[in-house]
């Protein structure tokens, strides 16, 4: 037995065990990751950034043969179909070895939207918007997706501007007919964020207004969460337990932030955080919550400044090493320490699994999975990212116009 092995056996670790959950552990990557993205003041480009859907398809399958976990890409109906949904698409992307995973509609690009598209005071918007999600549902089923992923930028930005109660009204009306429209085998995911870009009220603002939309829609939506979309301080690991103990979490979205919003790689901040999350995951699941094995992982990055594969990468493995570290603490210890108050020993027992170093774990898994035992460095050793890059540069120049 080798000796990380030995050490986790020693601990009372079932290593087996720890295993086959991380190799039914995936995530989903989001095609919007592999583009060239910017800032709100402006956009550096990256020579190997995506350009195309070929191209996001493309990187998307790196990562997953890299990592071993991200079988799925989320796509974004305006962005990456503007001129109406292809099923060819579906075609392309199972030529990779992927799927295409949760289906983003867009209700806030639109100048119709400028008040709002589902709690919009105008009835043409609001018609607008939800003729659009019922839309993305039929993508949905088309590209034998079992998500919709909802986000609204909804909100006011005055006081007196509009009446809450009305734009209450207005989201759960709207919701309650997008819900009609799922198939059976499709979950809806309802997102929340406190602020921005409306800064006085958001529509949805917590995670508490998401569980009462979802709920007034019906039986198949669930909440969102994204890391990212918290005031400062917030307990995300506490919103997770409750949403899990009401059969509520639907989905997550990954990143990290240090100020306000997200975008932010993932871990990158608050390591120990996530990691507390995932914790919450793996004791509900110890207690035979069947909600902890129907959560949708997914992350949503807009990388402006790291190479975006590379990026991509290290957050797939960041995101991975912290949920191992959740499946390795000590449930009777901790168990015991809680229910006799020893504060100290349950904090060191979960202190104790997030300090321990899982990288050779993770080695092992990828390897039986026929994955890179470390992406990263694979990643740099393959040239990948330069190859595509003159690849890219090549087919701008073929096609007569600039990489801008």
């Amino acid at each position: 037995m080798s000796d990380w092995k030995k050490r986790l056996a020693d601990r009372g670790v079932d290593v087996d065990a720890v295993k086959t959950q991380l190799k039914r552990f995936t995530i989903e990557t989001p095609s919007w990751g592999y583009a060239q993205t910017g800032t709100r003041f402006g956009k550096f480009l990256h020579p190997a950034a995506a350009k195309t859907f070929e191209h996001k398809v493309q990187d998307a399958a790196e990562v997953h043969k890299l990592t071993g976990i991200t079988p799925g890409m989320a796509v974004h109906v305006l962005w990456d179909f503007p001129t109406g949904f292809e099923p060819a698409v579906v075609k392309q992307c199972a030529k990779h070895g992927l799927r295409i995973g949760a289906i983003n509609p867009n209700v806030f690009q639109d100048q119709a939207y400028k008040f709002g598209s589902f709690a919009s005071p105008d009835a043409a918007a609001r018609k607008q918007a939800v003729a659009h999600c019922i839309d993305s549902v039929a993508i949905g089923r088309q590209a034998g997706s079992n998500l919709l992923s909802l986000w609204f930028a909804d909100g006011t930005n005055f006081p007196g501007q509009d009446d809450l109660a009305r734009r209450k009204r207005a989201m759960a009306a709207g919701l309650r007919q997008v819900h009609d429209a799922l198939p059976e085998s499709m979950t809806m995911l309802v997102e929340y964020k406190p602020f921005e870009p409306a800064f006085y009220t958001t529509d949805i603002q917590d995670w508490g207004m998401a569980v009462l939309l979802a709920r007034q829609a019906g039986p198949r939506a669930k909440v969102l969460v994204d890391t990212g979309h918290h005031l400062p301080g917030c307990n995300i690991e506490q919103i997770v337990a409750i949403l899990l103990d009401e059969g509520m979490l639907g989905g997550f979205h990954f990143n990290d932030r240090k100020y306000a919003d997200d975008d932010l790689t993932a871990g990158s901040i608050a390591p120990y955080q996530l990691f507390l999350i995932f914790d919450q995951i793996a004791a509900a699941r110890a207690a035979g919550n069947p909600n902890a094995d129907a959560v949708a992982y997914m992350i949503d990055q807009s990388h402006n400044l790291k190479p975006k594969v590379e990026a991509m990468v290290q957050t797939v493995c960041t995101i991975q090493s912290l949920y191992a570290k959740a499946l390795l603490v000590d449930r009777k210890t901790l168990a015991k320490a809680q229910a006799a108050g020893d504060i100290v020993l349950a904090e060191e027992t979960l202190r104790a699994a997030f300090f321990t170093e899982v990288g050779e774990l993770l080695g092992e898994v990828r390897s039986e999975m026929g994955a890179a035992p470390d992406p990263l460095v694979e990643l740099r050793r393959s040239k990948y990212i330069d190859r595509r890059a003159a690849e890219r540069r090549a087919d701008q120049a073929d096609a007569g116009g600039s990489y801008a």
